[in-house]
């Protein structure tokens, strides 16, 4: 009677784990995952996403069994995806910028690769910025709750001075057109819409830089730290993996779309 007793004790135990304590775990490809349109590093491309993060997000999750596919991931304008993310549930949202501001507010996995916020201002105007007080003579062109617009209102950049938008097409054709006259943005993913909005990189010119700093990947705070500790350990495999035109599986990526 008492062997019994203790196998309907152990299959008990393994009840509650298989089925009570497994109803709650997750693997990494059932997050909710979240980007923008911000090239080189995520966009879409003839109807498929792509980039250098949603090439290193998919390389990361099938080297630790977890696999996302590109078509899971969502492509939202950034002002809505930012907000999702801060209230989750169980929500990952890419390409962010790590900074003070957004620290404590995600969990982080990276770095994806460097960046760089710039203020960008046609050449033409020859514009010069030799300190942020100089930015509050301007009208600046930002994307709502990008790290843009994050960096001009902590440099004391007044309200009447910043004009918000959903889109980048739109920031650069008003800079074009002179209808802002600076752009605070991150340079690469600038220089990208520029030169898809048929106008000419040459033409711009890079008058202040705001950040200098680094992309990751941001979860939402309830993420369970073992789920980001998992990509963590997957992406941290793929820059040290052999590739096969680089010298890594990671720079082979990069080599991609820089």
């Amino acid at each position: 009677m008492l062997l019994i007793h203790n196998c309907k004790k152990i299959l008990t135990v393994l009840a509650l784990i298989l089925f009570g304590g497994g109803a709650n775990a997750q693997g990494l490809n059932e997050i909710e995952v979240l980007t923008e349109a911000y090239p080189p590093y995520n966009f879409r491309d003839g109807g498929i996403l792509k980039g250098i993060a949603v090439d290193l997000l998919v390389a990361a999750t099938h080297k630790v069994q977890s696999p996302i596919k590109r078509e899971q991931i969502k492509l939202q304008p950034w002002a809505r995806a930012y907000r999702r993310a801060l209230d989750g549930p169980n929500v990952a949202l890419f390409s962010t910028t790590r900074s003070e501001e957004r620290e404590s507010k995600f969990k982080w996995v990276g770095p994806i690769t460097k960046t760089r916020i710039v203020i960008l201002a046609k050449r033409s105007s020859n514009i010069k910025i030799s300190s942020v007080e100089d930015l509050n003579k301007y009208n600046i062109g930002v994307i709502r709750d990008d790290i843009g617009e994050q960096l001009i209102i902590e440099a004391g950049v007044p309200e009447s001075k910043i004009q918000r938008a959903t889109k980048a097409d739109s920031l650069a054709k008003k800079l074009n057109a002179g209808r802002v006259q600076l752009w605070a943005y991150e340079e690469n993913v600038a220089r990208w819409f520029i030169k898809t909005n048929n106008l000419e990189n040459d033409d711009f010119v890079v008058v202040h830089t705001l950040k200098e700093g680094e992309l990751y990947y941001a979860f939402s705070k309830d993420v369970d730290d073992a789920l980001t500790d998992s990509l963590q350990k997957g992406l941290d495999q793929v820059k040290s993996a052999p590739g096969k035109i680089g010298k890594t599986l990671y720079d082979d990526i990069l080599s991609n779309y820089l």
